[in-house]
């Protein structure tokens, strides 16, 4: 009980938790915009503009710099680690997503031709995130920590 005590009166901690919640917000709203309908499993879910990996961890990293100074190891550490979480989303799990559509693809061939009767669930292809994507998020981190720092 005291760490959420103390945890919650952590400013750096709650702007890169605002940070991603707003970015949530947005896809649930891009969703609604973009197809008519509320769809809340994009409130939770990972993939999509803008994104909230590098929106909190922008979030987080500036108000470190903001409230430790730039020049500080607490500011190193943590712009050391947004860079390789936005490298993660915009590389690596960009690229697992890429594959899953073509092996989604591969699956509906298969089933199609009925050669094989396959019984696996579609992959999850919305995981990662395009470049501008990921430039989004982290200047909406930027900006939150900026306002509430």
């Amino acid at each position: 009980m005291i760490f959420l005590k103390q945890i919650g009166k952590n400013e750096i901690f709650i702007v890169a938790v605002f940070s991603w919640f707003i970015a949530q917000v947005i896809k649930v709203v891009n969703t609604f915009i973009a197809e008519g309908r509320i769809d809340f499993t994009r409130f939770v879910g990972s993939g999509g503009m803008p994104s909230s990996h590098a929106s909190f961890v922008m979030g987080l990293s500036t108000a470190v710099g903001l409230k430790h100074g730039w020049d500080s190891t607490y500011f190193a550490m943590s712009i050391a680690f947004s860079i390789v979480i936005m490298y993660d989303a915009a590389g690596v799990r960009r690229a697992v997503g890429k594959q899953a559509i073509i092996l989604n693809k591969m699956i509906e061939d298969i089933h199609r031709r009925k050669e094989k009767k396959l019984t696996e669930k579609r992959l999850k292809e919305l995981i990662g995130h395009t470049p501008v994507e990921v430039f989004a998020g982290a200047i909406l981190g930027i900006v939150l920590a900026n306002l509430m720092i």
